[in-house]
């Protein structure tokens, strides 16, 4: 079997968690949201606000999803802070920072 290494064009952003779960988990689960909430054992608002990426996923929520969904927190983790890295790199100013060597 060929290993392929996946290549994301660096320009676009990375998926929010919320979005993958908005668009492609919750669907497949054919659950109301309220269900997957409680499921999980978070507010229903939490969620949503999650799935509008208004909110990340924390470190407790990555750990429930990855409970829920068979593949563990890491994945979530990751994610988010691909999405968090990606916005971090074109909000803040490193113009004025030093350069540092050991």
């Amino acid at each position: 079997m060929t290993e392929f290494a996946a290549k994301r064009n660096p320009k676009r952003c990375p998926t929010h968690p919320g979005a993958l779960l908005r668009e492609d988990i919750l669907p497949a689960l054919k659950l109301s949201k309220t269900a997957v909430a409680e499921a999980l054992g978070i507010s229903r608002q939490h969620l949503y606000d999650i799935l509008r990426e208004r909110k990340p996923v924390s470190a407790e929520v990555a750990v429930r999803l990855g409970a829920a969904f068979g593949n563990g927190p890491d994945v979530w983790l990751r994610m988010q802070a691909a999405y968090d890295a990606w916005h971090a790199a074109r909000k803040v100013d490193v113009s004025k920072v030093l350069r540092l060597a050991a």
